[in-house]
């Protein structure tokens, strides 16, 4: 039996892009090159590989989806078809010497056909160098070669090549797409929903949900709320003794603020009559009992306060002193009504 599963499960993800990528191939109207845009998991990787085993697959289902049985499927699935290059970042950058070394690849025949495929995975991490030897790459194009560009920062992208490729934009898939996933996955019902809110790729939900650190960090945080509504110096307390100790990395610190802006979220939704739309399941009742101590035009500050923080995070700001100014900004709007 021919397996179509992984078509059909992207075309679910990304239908607009599916459509468009199938009359391309059905018509023989291929672009030269691609740009592939879009949030990280939205399935970019994985149709670039689904495009390049639909232009190799021997046996395509309606002259377009690939069987995924035979040889050059099987090939391509394990990285080693002789006429598919995939670059990715050396290091911090793709280096111009890899854009030279898949030039001089492709300045050869074919292998086994004419046909040559390429992409360049974070395509927006090109040196200067790298970027203008890409360019005229894409200048002197070849009718046989196809070229796929991902990246999640198109606007980092030179604008000359970006007017030398079709742009194709992955939309952000939808929370409720992922819970389902997750469910599917073994993931509980009361889990799913935080970590959907998080991510948006299915594998990293599947480690979150099995993370005790992850665990840990939404108890943390709740705390930290809880203390947040008695007085300043308790929360700064509760920042040393608990915070600092368990988020350290750049990283962990920005998702400890998406779940203290999900904590809000919550409050909000609950005092508007929107419960079903909550995400901390695990703390309905607690968080209900805080909804009736505050008020939307609070909240509505605190988010605020949130996201400026997560903005100077990302402006390097000292992290503890981001965090002290915070809880007390945060505090100035958490006075009971």
């Amino acid at each position: 039996m021919i397996d179509v599963s992984m078509w059909e499960t992207l075309e679910e993800m990304q239908p607009n892009v599916l459509k468009m990528l199938k009359n391309s191939i059905q018509k023989g109207r291929l672009a030269h090159a691609y740009l592939f845009e879009g949030m990280r998991g939205t399935g970019k990787k994985e149709i670039s590989l689904l495009l390049s085993k639909s232009l190799f697959c021997t046996n395509p289902i309606e002259g377009y989806i690939p069987c995924e049985t035979c040889h050059n499927c099987k090939r391509i699935n394990s990285g080693n078809h002789p006429d598919i290059h995939v670059v990715e970042p050396d290091g911090a950058s793709i280096k111009k010497h890899q854009i030279q070394s898949l030039q001089e690849e492709f300045s050869k025949t074919g292998v086994e056909s004419k046909r040559k495929v390429y992409t360049i995975v974070h395509a927006d991490r090109m040196t200067v160098n790298a970027a203008n030897s890409l360019l005229k790459f894409l200048e002197e194009p070849t009718a046989e070669t196809t070229a796929i560009l991902l990246t999640e920062q198109a606007q980092q992208i030179l604008p000359t090549i970006l007017s030398r490729c079709q742009i194709v934009t992955f939309k952000h898939l939808s929370p409720d797409h992922l819970i389902q996933k997750l469910i599917e996955k073994g993931v509980s019902e009361k889990k799913a929903p935080i970590i959907a809110q998080l991510t948006n790729n299915l594998d990293e939900g599947l480690l979150l949900s099995n993370d005790e650190w992850f665990a840990q960090a939404q108890s943390i945080v709740v705390k930290l709320y809880e203390v947040l509504r008695k007085n300043p110096l308790e929360a700064l307390v509760a920042l040393q003794e608990n915070w600092f100790l368990h988020f350290k990395e750049k990283e962990q610190i920005d998702q400890g603020l998406d779940l203290v802006l999900l904590i809000l979220k919550d409050l909000l939704y609950i005092q508007l009559g929107k419960q079903n739309q909550a995400v901390y399941l695990d703390e309905s009742s607690r968080l209900e009992q805080f909804a009736l101590q505050t008020s939307g035009q609070r909240l509505a500050h605190q988010m605020t306060a949130v996201l400026d923080a997560k903005r100077k995070l990302h402006a390097n700001m000292n992290p503890q002193l981001l965090m002290e100014q915070l809880v007390l900004e945060l505090q100035e709007g958490s006075t009971f009504v």
